[in-house]
């Protein structure tokens, strides 16, 4: 197999708390999605595994909201640091960032986030690497005008 998945553990959990905002639930979607991930033995050895992974992990954050009504509140722990300044601009970013379409702050998380590469978002999303660049370009651009407005 060609992922680590002790490496993805990580990724994924980043991704499941951008989703809702709560470190136990995200742990707990986590560990969910690897579960449905070995357990569907059929898969694993042959297709793409990082997109089957993330595609798991987006189903299980869309049940999640479907069955709580998205009613969870925002966990401030993630944004403490020991410097005020650093904190107001993680703030700040995090803010503008939450006002983004929802797709755009997707493709942001795993481009910036995750660290993934263009080709594997494009794996993930189911688009062109093109398709890829034009999102993560209109996500910074619209970012950036957010920002400045602040």
């Amino acid at each position: 197999m060609s992922v680590s998945l002790r490496d993805q553990y990580d990724k994924i959990y980043r991704y499941c708390f951008f989703k809702v905002n709560n470190k136990e639930i995200a742990e707990d979607l986590t560990q969910e999605t690897f579960l449905k991930y070995f357990a569907q033995t059929s898969y694993i050895n042959r297709g793409k595994p990082l997109a089957y992974l993330y595609t798991i992990a987006k189903n299980l954050c869309i049940d999640f909201y479907r069955s709580n009504k998205g009613d969870q509140e925002l966990d401030e722990s993630v944004l403490r640091s020991d410097d005020i300044s650093e904190f107001e601009t993680n703030y700040d970013i995090k803010q503008a960032v939450s006002v983004l379409p929802d797709d755009l702050q997707e493709f942001l998380l795993l481009r910036f986030s995750n660290e993934l590469g263009i080709g594997e978002i494009a794996s993930i999303m189911g688009i062109s690497r093109f398709s890829v660049y034009r999102k993560l370009n209109k996500a910074l651009g619209m970012l950036k005008a957010i920002l400045r407005e602040e």
